[in-house]
């Protein structure tokens, strides 16, 4: 969170004024850090913005769903994980993501580690006509454990992305968020040129994330028409949705913290209606 000006007192002060400054300075303070992140300047809005090439995620809907019960491994679409042992069962909605960049510029982290297993991540953007401006950003990078079926330790983003699933309006769109999944930890990387255009590198720029733990700095980030994707069953690809029944939706959000900056803030978010439970084909909500 950003440090706040000192408020120096004035003896001709008048004691309400007073009152509301310092008020107002609470509320700054008590802020969560996606509001923390907006007492900042952008820079990539409003005078000046059009000297850099700043980017801009969004995240498609969620894709491949599949249905498991903990404990036995079992998956499938049809939904007949409801019966004979779901009252003893933790039931996860799996879904493949795909964070997008289609900004002018890549999204670019760079970390530089601060203690062990964890880096600190700066913003790196790119400027027109060459150069980038590094912004110091509240990204986290973590050496984080996978498990050895999906190659085991690497040096991944915290909370670029939330999977959840949120109830519905009367006109079908999120209305309260009821469930989070449990992952938070995601690289970002060029995995699959999901956009090609002008901006858009015909190869991939950034690689896999590393799995060196002796790493003191690195750089990872997702060019302009390019997408990072998760399969459904990779994992912590999921949000448990034990209990629930009717029509819900299963929401993506990209940056959800709030903690990089882009050109447009406002279409970070997909949503997909479902209805629980779950069973592949229409949705009939």
């Amino acid at each position: 969170m950003d440090s706040l000006p000192g408020v120096r007192r004035r003896q001709a002060a008048p004691i309400a004024a007073l009152a509301v400054l310092l008020a107002a300075t609470a509320g700054a303070v008590a802020a969560p850090g996606g509001a923390a992140r907006a007492e900042r300047r952008n820079p990539c809005t409003g005078p000046g913005s059009g000297r850099l090439l700043c980017p801009d995620l969004r995240v498609g809907p969620a894709a491949d769903l599949y249905v498991e019960r903990r404990g036995d491994g079992h998956h499938e679409g049809d939904g007949a994980y409801y019966a004979a042992h779901a009252s003893r069962a933790r039931v996860r909605l799996h879904a493949a993501n795909d964070i997008r960049s289609r900004g002018r510029g890549p999204v670019e982290l760079r970390g530089h580690r601060y203690k062990r297993n964890w880096m600190r991540a700066n913003q790196a953007i790119h400027r027109v006509g060459g150069g980038v401006e590094v912004i110091r950003t509240q990204m986290r990078l973590h050496y984080y454990f996978v498990g050895y079926r999906f190659g085991g330790s690497w040096w991944k983003v915290r909370d670029p992305l939330s999977m959840e699933i949120w109830s519905l309006d009367e006109r079908r769109r999120p209305l309260h968020r009821l469930r989070k999944g449990p992952k938070v930890f995601y690289c970002f990387r060029d995995l699959e040129r999901t956009r090609p255009g002008r901006r858009s590198p015909r190869g991939p720029v950034y690689p896999a994330c590393s799995q060196d733990p002796s790493l003191q700095r690195t750089k990872m980030g997702t060019s302009v028409g390019w997408s990072d994707i998760y399969p459904s069953d990779y994992d912590r690809q999921w949000v448990d949705v034990t209990g629930l029944r009717g029509c819900y939706a299963f929401v993506m959000r990209v940056d959800p913290e709030n903690h990089l900056y882009e050109s447009d803030e406002s279409n970070n978010r997909s949503a997909r209606v479902v209805r629980l439970p779950y069973r592949k084909g229409p949705q009939r909500c």
